[in-house]
């Protein structure tokens, strides 16, 4: 016959094993859920993963050393658009302000908004790649039917000249990849002006 006592000292003690389990099951969902921004914010400042920097003004340093930039546009087979940008390269010295428009065109019967996600490559150059203005940080709407033209304004920090990682780097490529967007937020972006001028160089 069980002791009673037994019985009642196992049933503290599977308890406990459960709380301890279910305590150890909400930290790890917690983790999980909390490493997405901190890994975004992780990649905002350090470049890693090819993630590039936003800066509020023009940089105040021009350098001679000279860099390539190319470009590259791709949509995801879910969304019906064609999107590619307006020139594949551009050469620029390392600090100077450079533009160039991408085009989007929507191949559907109706409305579509989509949004994209870029890097650089090599990825450590993505620290020193600066962007002044970019349609990546919308939503963007087109009708059926419709182009437009969506500007990026950027500049490479001449910091990158004193990276020995990347002194024998001459080109960076620009990449973006737009999907879908099945929710929008509202309001959604307004369209993107044609620039002026493709390129200041």
């Amino acid at each position: 016959m069980q002791n009673p006592g037994n019985n009642q000292e196992m049933a503290r003690r599977n308890r406990k094993v459960a709380i301890y389990c279910a305590g150890l099951f909400v930290s790890m969902v917690g983790a999980a859920y909390a490493a997405v921004p901190l890994y975004n914010l992780f990649c905002s400042v350090t470049g890693f993963g090819g993630t590039t920097q936003v800066a509020d003004s023009d940089s105040d340093v021009i350098i001679d050393r000279m860099i390539t930039i190319r470009f590259d546009g791709n949509v995801n087979h879910q969304l019906p658009w064609k999107f590619k940008p307006k020139q594949r390269s551009v050469s620029l010295k390392m600090g100077e302000t450079g533009q160039l428009a991408y085009l989007a065109t929507n191949e559907a019967n109706g409305t579509t908004v989509g949004t994209s996600t870029f890097n650089v490559s090599p990825p450590t150059a993505g620290i020193y790649f600066n962007k002044l203005q970019c349609f990546c940080f919308t939503e963007q709407e087109l009708k059926a039917g419709e182009s437009v033209e969506m500007p990026v304004v950027f500049f490479v920090d001449p910091e990158m000249d004193k990276d020995p990682e990347l002194k024998s780097v001459k080109e960076i490529t620009l990449s973006y990849t737009f999907f879908p967007v099945e929710q929008p937020e509202r309001p959604v972006a307004a369209k993107a002006d044609t620039p002026e001028t493709e390129t200041n160089m």
